[in-house]
């Protein structure tokens, strides 16, 4: 253990914020999941607890793994992942398995494993922005390059996203609009991009309409229901009962273990599970997850700021703000700010692939937080050298 640990670097408060997020999901997957375990495992309450148990085991040893390994390889695989993509996310819409009516999920054969599809998109996506970001920064203002180079492949991969799976895609393309904006994009070209995924949007929808196939009916039914939320004989059965959740937690909570709202609350242990939190721990337990996903926020941002390079730069920063990103999307979800969607609170909601993608994005933060922890070390050593010469001199 001594030896793992002391092969162990990065950023300690991001480890801290990991591991404090991952506890707070077996403690509220447990609650959440006691009756489907007791009903469907034959009395086994445990079950998922020690499910989600194995996945974070094999999730930080993915994440560890990843932190060992210099960032600079990420730039170096970030054009075939993002190649990888691409027929992927084809497959996924003609072939994919359908999960509420939407082919997201495919199957790994022999093993019988299934993951999003978006998820590897995602990852191998932002991975190549920083790589153009950084590649492209001395034409950044040539919008011929940027729009070919940039804009282009990230339109691709979010309009391959945007029929399965729309509030995926919607988040890509804020979270990477944000990154353009941080990589000195020309908010001229920002505003042309910006009409250009609007129009793409209702050509999507108006197809789907058109056709009969795709998800329109599901994107209406979600927005309509959304605008009835202030009137309770109309609201959703799924809202509904997340608010009664939250209002039974007032500010301290009914206590860990103690929900009802789980036993009504669809989805209470993966896309539902904020409104649970806030049940059993109030909006003080609420406020310390949000706290969490900023505390990992705010580092990365220092992160981004000390790393001298521009594609560790773009990459720490850019993985960072999509996974707070659709932290804050659920946790809107959840206390009804924003429309139904179909995004898990990321190492808390529970899962199996989502948890371990999540864990090779952090783990790719921590190799960046590494790197330039080695970097300041060696300049700090070499300075200490310095002035010890000019002293004997």
């Amino acid at each position: 253990m001594e030896q793992l640990l002391k092969r162990t670097h990065g950023d300690r408060i991001i480890w801290g914020t990991v591991i404090s997020l991952c506890l707070v999901s077996l403690l509220v997957v447990y609650s959440a999941t006691g009756a489907l375990a007791y009903t469907k495992r034959g009395g086994h309450t445990e079950y998922y607890l020690f499910k989600q148990l194995g996945v974070f085991l094999l999730g930080f040893v993915i994440m560890w793994a990843a932190h060992r390994v210099n960032y600079t390889v990420y730039r170096r695989i970030a054009v075939f992942l993002f190649a990888i993509s691409i027929p992927l996310l084809i497959y996924t819409l003609i072939a994919g398995r359908n999960l509420n009516g939407a082919a997201r999920w495919v199957s790994i054969p022999g093993i019988g494993l299934t993951f999003q599809s978006s998820d590897f998109a995602k990852l191998g996506l932002f991975m190549f922005v920083a790589r153009q970001l950084s590649t492209f920064q001395n034409q950044i203002h040539d919008f011929k390059t940027v729009a070919i180079n940039i804009f282009l492949p990230v339109g691709i991969i979010v309009l391959l996203i945007a029929p399965a799976n729309l509030s995926t895609a919607l988040m890509l393309s804020i979270t990477s609009t944000l990154l353009f904006f941080i990589g000195r994009v020309y908010m001229k070209h920002l505003a042309i991009l910006a009409i250009a995924g609007i129009i793409s949007l209702l050509c999507i929808y108006g197809i789907s309409k058109i056709t009969g196939k795709g998800r329109a009916a599901t994107w209406e039914q979600r927005i309509s229901d959304f605008g009835k939320r202030d009137s309770i004989d109309q609201q959703p059965f799924q809202v509904l009962q997340a608010k009664i959740a939250i209002a039974k937690g007032g500010f301290f909570g009914v206590g860990p273990g103690n929900s009802t709202q789980r036993n009504f609350l669809p989805e209470s242990f993966s896309d539902m599970v904020y409104p649970i939190i806030i049940e059993e721990y109030g909006i003080f337990g609420g406020l310390v997850v949000i706290f969490l996903y900023l505390l990992f926020l705010w580092r990365s941002i220092v992160l981004f700021r000390r790393c001298p390079y521009a594609f560790g730069a773009f990459l720490a920063i850019g993985l960072s703000f999509t996974l707070v990103f659709q932290a804050m999307l659920n946790m809107a979800v959840g206390v009804n700010l924003v429309p139904v969607t179909g995004l898990t609170l990321p190492l808390i909601s529970m899962g199996g692939s989502s948890v371990w993608f999540t864990s090779l994005t952090i783990g790719i933060v921590l190799s960046v937080s590494k790197y330039v922890e080695e970097m300041e070390g060696h300049k700090q050593k070499k300075d200490t050298i310095t002035e010890q010469i000019e002293i004997i001199a």
